[in-house]
């Protein structure tokens, strides 16, 4: 197994503490607290700049967040994908690791896939099945 580094597991606090309910009506309040206070300020140019220097930083970071989680979700998503394929009788090897294919390796699979769905379909309009391996032996 490997080490958790610092950054992965700040990411996964902070992903996981952003997500809650407090957290957006606090983000919530501030924008409203920002907007009630715009007559006081004469809707000033430094009135406009703190909002928009707020929210643009944590925009950026949150980009960050975003998309270390969604790499994290999608890699274990895979991996579990794998061991399914792995472990299932007549399913094919393959398969394995499809995501790394390049996208013309990706169009061949996918194309005989569609072929085989289509065929399924025919097969249930005659009423047969269509749940057996559709290769032969």
């Amino acid at each position: 197994m490997r080490k958790i580094t610092w950054y992965s597991q700040v990411a996964k606090s902070a992903a996981h503490f952003c997500g809650r309910p407090r957290v957006f009506v606090t983000a919530v309040m501030i924008i409203l607290v920002w907007g009630i206070s715009g007559p006081l300020f004469h809707f000033s140019n430094t009135w406009q700049l703190i909002i928009n220097t707020i929210t643009t930083t944590v925009t950026f970071l949150m980009v960050f967040l975003i998309q270390n989680t969604q790499n994290r979700d999608t890699e274990a998503i895979q991996l579990k994908l794998d061991e399914l394929i792995r472990a299932t009788q007549g399913a094919h090897n393959a398969l394995l690791d499809l995501e790394e294919l390049d996208d013309d390796s990706l169009e061949e699979f996918r194309q005989r896939y569609e072929a085989l769905a289509a065929e399924a379909r025919e097969k249930l309009r005659h009423g047969q099945k269509d749940t057996d391996t559709p290769e032969p032996g």
